[in-house]
């Protein structure tokens, strides 16, 4: 997301309201349970020194860059562990950030910080414990990216159809994520009208509703001759969540995970730095299909409606050109 209109620097474009710039930070797996950690005085500690293996805390440091939740580094003698606290919301936030995590790590296919604890703090509040990774100078080969996001989309294939067990967030915007079988649906009244009925609700912007209602009618002309299965998306991939490790191996982190059409993933490509090397290699794993550049703009618009709701009215052109653009190229 992207705090300040004017201000798309890699710094502020979609600040991580989930982590940080530098230093990181599912489906609910049957023998891999997230454990919700009981509450203590210290409960993050209390985990390190138990659960986590390690017998001395030798260092805590700040990490900077979010701006939702407080990033913290602990150094020990098992190793580095990333923690991110919020003191105003509960753990189910970070629950659905850790069954993403989750759900990503376990496709075996693109590196992402592996979830360990989410919990509560006792004085209110929650708190979420993963691992941390040692980033490398830069975000790495895009060729590489594409390819092993690719791999992540072509992993999963859930019997539920779209959606996610859990609903999660989108920045702090709820993200609704109620099973269906019919993606063009989900797409149309969880993520765009969701989207458009908060705008009115915040801003009184009835024609924004009442346009992107007559577009969401009419998109499925846009998915004519398309087979669409679900992929695990990370769901919120903009520069600032993309970085590579020490080895030059990608790594995505902050997710917004859902299972939904692979093109989807590239909503937030306006603020990705995406090039043809990153595209290319993608395609080899995940063809191309029919009318993919007609569709851009309507995955684009999930995360512009995002931002005007989030961030205000700087925002809402970007959105209404994409609405009233469609509704041209659809006659409706």
């Amino acid at each position: 997301m992207v705090p300040q209109v004017g201000a798309l620097s890699f710094t502020s474009c979609f600040p991580s309201t989930r982590l940080h710039r530098r230093l990181p930070s599912s489906r609910r797996h049957p023998n891999k349970p997230f454990t919700m950690a009981a509450k203590s005085d210290d409960p993050v500690r209390e985990w390190i020194l138990t659960e986590g293996k390690a017998t001395e805390i030798k260092r805590i440091s700040p990490i900077g860059g979010g701006c939702i939740n407080l990033a913290t580094r602990y150094d020990t003698d098992a190793g580095s562990f990333f923690v991110k606290t919020n003191r105003s919301i509960g753990p189910s936030m970070f629950e659905g950030e850790a069954l993403g995590l989750r759900a990503m790590y376990e496709t075996k296919t693109i590196r992402v910080p592996q979830p360990f604890k989410v919990g509560a703090l006792p004085q209110g509040g929650s708190y979420i414990i993963m691992e941390f990774v040692e980033f490398g100078s830069s975000r790495g080969e895009q060729s590489l990216l594409g390819r092993k996001l690719a791999e992540m989309h072509k992993a999963g294939k859930p019997a539920e159809g779209f959606g996610f067990p859990v609903e999660n967030t989108i920045g702090s915007t709820p993200q609704i994520n109620t099973w269906s079988s019919d993606w063009i649906e989900f797409y149309a009244e969880h993520r765009l009208g969701y989207q458009l009925k908060l705008a009115r609700k915040q801003y009184g912007d009835s024609t924004i509703l009442e346009k992107g209602q007559r577009l969401m009618k009419n998109m499925g002309q846009l998915f004519e001759g398309v087979v669409i299965e679900p992929c695990l998306l990370h769901g919120d991939l903009w520069s600032g969540n993309i970085s590579s490790d020490k080895n030059g191996e990608p790594v995505i982190l902050d997710p917004a995970c859902y299972y939904g059409h692979n093109e989807a993933e590239f909503g937030m490509s306006w603020c990705a730095g995406f090039g043809a090397s990153f595209y290319n290699s993608y395609f080899e794993v995940m063809p191309k299909q029919p009318g993919f550049e007609k569709r851009r703009d309507l995955y684009m618009l999930y995360h512009y409606l995002n931002h005007y709701n989030l961030f205000g009215s700087g925002y809402r052109s970007s959105a209404m050109s994409i609405i009233d653009d469609y509704l041209r190229i659809l006659k409706s």
